[in-house]
């Protein structure tokens, strides 16, 4: 098993994370992208990194074996009033990596954060219903299944549920 670290991105992290998530968009189909379908650029995931700095409200985490990517998650929210408590769950590990472990400590250590950061009282995530691993690490974690969209992707010809999943803190 990887020696396994984490931490967040560094500005010089932008180019492996933009080939981290092209990679693993094409390693399954549970993700909202496929491969090479990642819509930022390197700068652009650069300019991203900078506007994490001192954002009490957004994150990204990345699980590190040595130098290579082995899982990023984020919590994003928005600055409005009304909706920055809710924040939005984002997690990737890749396949190789997959059933170590990782999933759930990026988990935990955003659940974390978000309970220290003073604004955010609820994470919320979206799944496809079949990914059966996820459905049940989100469950294990303590989200609930709140809602369920039919029929809300659609690949290959075939349509999938998304299940709308979320936790209170």
């Amino acid at each position: 098993m990887a020696e396994i670290t984490y931490r967040r991105p560094e500005v010089s992290d932008a180019k492996n994370i933009v080939d981290f998530y092209n990679y693993v968009g094409g390693e399954t189909s549970y993700l909202s992208f496929e491969k090479d379908e990642y819509p930022l650029d390197a700068a652009a995931q650069e300019a991203a990194i900078r506007e994490l700095e001192g954002n009490d409200t957004n994150i990204m985490l990345l699980a590190m074996d040595g130098e290579e990517i082995a899982g990023i998650a984020t919590i994003s929210s928005t600055h409005k009033i009304k909706a920055r408590h809710d924040g939005e769950l984002g997690i990737v590990v890749a396949k190789k990596y997959q059933g170590q472990g990782i999933g759930t400590t990026l988990i935990k250590k955003l659940i974390d954060w978000a309970r220290g950061n003073g604004v955010t009282t609820r994470i919320s995530l979206d799944t496809r219903a079949d990914n059966i691993m996820a459905v049940s690490l989100y469950l294990k974690m303590g989200f609930q299944v709140e809602g369920c969209r039919k029929n809300s992707t659609l690949l290959n010809g075939e349509y999938y549920d998304l299940y709308i999943m979320g936790m209170m803190l």
